[in-house]
């Protein structure tokens, strides 16, 4: 007779089993999720680098653009603060307690664009390497603060509608006037639109918060049309870098396809010679009629010749063809450094040939390039 027995420890055993199989299987599952999320995220990272991201340093004259207006911006917002702020303090002064939250915005402006300001100033000379990070700094400085401001207006002030318009108004002027990346671009909007997302509803209901939603995408958006458009621009320019050269070690001259450029009046070759020189930094009127008629000129005399001078050089770039190397902003003037050959950018550069090149002599026809030859024979002599 068969003795039928049992053995509760297998069954145990098989139990324990199933359940580390379970668990084996969900582990796997979780570790292949967070794999293709990984090689997801890899993949939209590397499409972003591929139609976005441009070097800084070919940035360098969009820099310049962005230190240049935001000087402007700072100045404009001063005036914006300090005025609202001396009004309100003056007409409220025996009943400011109500108006305290409004000193306090306008005293963020009058406190905060004097800071852009002077960063802005202070990093004019940037060399090119470093000009795109340092020289934008200021603008995202101002975007953050106006943002925030924004928010202030929208919920300290009870002005909701004028939160929102400040906020999209900073969203459309960044847009059309300075050069940035999108992503601290996107992380400003983001931040403003969270905090103020149930404000616009309870104040504009579902349709106005869809609306503004909308629009900061839009924005969004075309902040990446207008950096892919900046790629393809920068792209174009280096097919024009290899036609336009200037030559500075010894006397100075300007080739295009080749061919040497001249101009009508002496004077043009000058002043295009010390804008190369000042490597694409702005250089404001009173400054050039300095370099070319000497300490002593007189600008309101001498304010014509220099109006002369810029005709003849647009006339010339435009009858050979040169395009957005030659740059006038109120007032202020430089040349683009990206689209142009140069031995002294080269030598700057570190170049051996450019170096080797260099016997001592720099613009030789002009008095003011002498002060530079001494530094350029110092930085030869180290390397």
């Amino acid at each position: 007779m068969t003795e039928n027995r049992e053995f509760p420890g297998n069954d145990g055993q098989a139990g324990s089993d199933s359940s580390s199989q379970g668990r084996e299987r969900l582990t796997l599952t979780r570790e292949s999720y967070g794999s293709q999320t990984a090689m997801i995220i890899k993949v939209i990272i590397n499409k972003y680098h591929d139609r976005y991201s441009i070097p800084e340093i070919d940035l360098a004259d969009f820099a310049e653009t962005n230190r240049f207006h935001t000087l402007v911006a700072s100045l404009l917002l001063f005036a914006f603060g300090l005025i609202d702020f001396c009004i309100t303090f003056i007409s409220k002064i025996n009943n400011l307690k109500p108006h305290l939250f409004s000193l306090v915005y306008f005293g963020i402006f009058t406190v905060t664009s004097p800071i852009a300001f002077i960063l802005s100033t202070k990093f004019k000379n940037t060399s090119r390497e470093k000009a795109y990070q340092k020289k934008t700094l200021p603008f995202y400085f101002l975007y953050y603060v106006v943002m925030g401001t924004s928010i202030f207006n929208f919920y300290l002030l009870g002005q909701p509608f004028n939160g929102v318009l400040s906020f999209c108004m900073t969203g459309i002027i960044s847009l059309s006037a300075f050069s940035f990346s999108p992503i601290p671009f996107l992380i400003g909007i983001l931040i403003t639109m969270a905090a103020m997302i149930p404000g616009i509803f309870q104040n504009f209901g579902l349709t106005g918060l869809l609306d503004t939603i909308i629009l900061s995408f839009l924005i969004f958006y075309f902040s990446l049309y207008k950096k892919h458009a900046e790629k393809k621009y920068l792209i174009m320019l280096r097919k024009h870098k290899s036609i336009l050269e200037a030559r500075t070690f010894g006397n100075f001259t300007l080739f295009f396809d080749s061919h040497v450029v001249k101009f009508s009046r002496t004077k043009s070759l000058e002043l295009l010679g010390y804008l190369i020189y000042k490597s694409g930094s702005s250089v404001n009127t009173k400054e050039l009629i300095t370099v070319l008629w000497g300490d002593h000129a007189d600008s309101s005399r001498y304010g014509n010749n220099l109006r002369n001078l810029i005709i003849d050089i647009k006339k010339t770039f435009s009858e050979l063809g040169i395009q957005n190397f030659f740059i006038t902003e109120y007032n202020n003037f430089r040349i683009n450094p990206e689209i142009i050959k140069c031995d002294y950018y080269e030598f700057l550069d570190g170049d051996k040939k450019a170096i080797n090149r260099f016997a001592g002599e720099f613009m030789n026809q002009f008095s003011w390039a002498e002060n530079e030859i001494s530094f350029l024979e110092k930085k030869a002599l180290k390397k």
